[in-house]
C-alpha cells in the first residue's frame, strides 16, 4: 500500500477532494492517504498556514497531491502554494492541456504542454515599499535554475516523443533576466539534437496560443510568464475547471488542479472534479499504476463525453459527488469489461 499525503485544501477543495479519492479507489489502487489540513482554516490554530507536520509529511513519502489553497489578494500571509513549492525545491511545474471531447470550447486538437519553473522570478517575492506611494519588486533569474527547468522540460519531451520545445521570455525588454533565461535555454537545447528549438516573445505567444495553438508542443517559461500561459491555455481547452497540474522536485512530487478555491461554490456540492482528478491521474502514472491511470482518464473522458451527468459548469445540473458517482461507474463497466475478456482468453487457453 502506498502512503500519499493529502491537503484538501479550502473553499472548493474538501468536496473535489472527496471526489478524486472516491474514484482513485474505484480503480482498485491501494492508497494510505495521510491527510493533512493547510491554509487559512489552520492560521489560528498553528500560528501558520503551513505547518511544518505537513512538509513532514510530503518529504518522507515523497508524493502529495492537494485541493486548492486560498490566497489571500493585496494583504495577508504570502501564498501556501508558493511556499510549498520553495521549501520543498518543487522547481518544476508542469500543466498539460489537452482537448477534451464534450467541453465547450472555441478550439480542437489542443495538446499542450507548459513547464514552468517555479522558485525563482517575480514570485520569490523579493518586495519593499519605498515610501507611501512606491512599492518595488525584484525580478531575479539564475543560471542553474533557468537551465535546470529548461533540461527538465527537453527530457520530459524525449521521454513523452514530443517533437518540440518553445523557451518563452521577454527577453527584448528584460534583456538581462530573461536574456540569462534565454541564454541557458539555448546552451541546453545544443544538448537535445532530435527535439526541435524555439524562442518566442511571451506577449507574441499569446497571441500565436489563440490563433494557432497547433504550432506548439512543449513551451517552457519562467515563472511569472508560466503562470499566465498556463491559464491561457487552460482556456483553449475549455477552462481552469479541466486543467490538471504537478509540481517536480528532485524526489518530490506535488499534484494539484490549476484552478483556485472559488470560496463563492463553497458547500454547494456543483465543483467541476474534473482537474483534481486528471491531476490523480499524472499521480497514478507517476507511481506506476499505469493501467489505473488509464482506467480513471478514460472513465473521465467517457461521463464528460456523454454529457449525462456532468456539473453546471460542464452543462449539466449535477453535484460534484454525482458526476464523481458516475465516474466510478465507469470504471466499474471498464474493469467488469476487461475480467470477461481475461476470463475468455483462459477459458481459450485451457480447452
Amino acid at each position: 500500500m502506498r502512503n500519499i499525503t493529502l491537503m484538501p485544501g479550502d473553499g472548493i477543495g474538501p468536496e473535489i477532494t472527496e471526489a478524486m479519492v472516491k474514484t482513485v479507489e474505484a480503480t482498485g489502487v491501494k492508497i494510505n492517504w495521510e491527510r493533512f489540513e493547510a491554509g487559512a482554516d489552520v492560521l489560528e490554530k498553528y500560528g501558520t498556514p503551513l505547518p511544518d507536520h505537513v512538509l513532514d509529511s510530503i518529504k518522507k513519502n515523497k508524493v502529495a497531491i492537494k485541493g486548492p489553497l486560498t490566497t489571500p489578494i493585496g494583504t495577508g500571509f504570502r501564498s501556501v502554494n508558493v511556499t510549498l513549492r520553495r521549501e520543498l525545491d518543487l522547481y518544476a511545474c508542469l500543466r498539460p492541456a489537452k482537448t477534451i471531447k464534450g467541453v465547450k470550447t472555441r478550439f480542437e486538437n489542443i495538446d499542450l504542454i507548459i513547464v514552468r519553473e517555479n522558485t525563482e522570478d517575480l514570485y520569490a517575492g523579493i518586495e519593499r515599499q519605498i515610501d507611501a506611494d512606491t512599492a518595488e519588486s525584484i525580478k531575479r533569474n539564475t543560471r542553474g535554475a533557468s537551465e535546470r527547468i529548461v533540461k527538465f522540460a527537453f527530457e520530459y519531451a524525449v521521454k513523452e516523443n514530443r517533437k518540440k520545445v518553445t523557451a518563452v521570455t521577454k527577453a527584448n525588454i528584460c534583456k538581462l533576466s530573461d536574456g540569462l533565461f534565454l541564454e541557458a535555454a539555448r546552451k541546453v537545447a545544443e544538448n537535445y539534437p532530435q527535439i526541435q528549438y524555439e524562442e518566442c516573445l511571451v506577449d507574441n505567444m499569446c497571441m500565436q496560443l489563440v490563433q494557432n495553438p497547433e504550432f506548439y508542443d512543449v513551451l517552457v517559461l519562467p515563472n511569472m510568464y508560466g503562470d499566465i500561459v498556463s491559464d491561457l491555455a487552460a482556456g483553449l481547452i475549455g477552462g481552469l475547471g479541466v486543467a490538471p497540474g504537478a509540481n517536480y522536485g528532485h524526489d518530490l512530487v506535488l499534484f494539484e488542479p490549476v484552478h483556485g478555491s472559488a470560496p463563492s461554490l463553497k458547500g454547494k456540492n456543483i465543483a467541476n472534479p474534473t482537474a483534481l482528478i486528471l491531476s490523480a491521474v499524472m499521480m497514478l502514472n507517476h507511481i506506476g499504476e499505469t493501467k489505473a491511470a488509464d482506467k480513471l482518464y478514460n472513465a473521465v473522458i467517457k461521463v464528460i463525453e456523454k454529457g449525462e451527468t456532468v456539473t453546471p459548469d460542464l452543462g449539466g445540473v449535477n453535484s460534484t459527488m454525482e458526476m464523481a458517482d458516475a465516474i466510478v461507474e465507469e470504471i466499474k463497466k471498464m474493469s467488469s469489461g476487461f475480467n470477461l475478456f481475461e476470463k475468455a482468453k483462459l477459458e481459450l487457453y485451457e480447452n
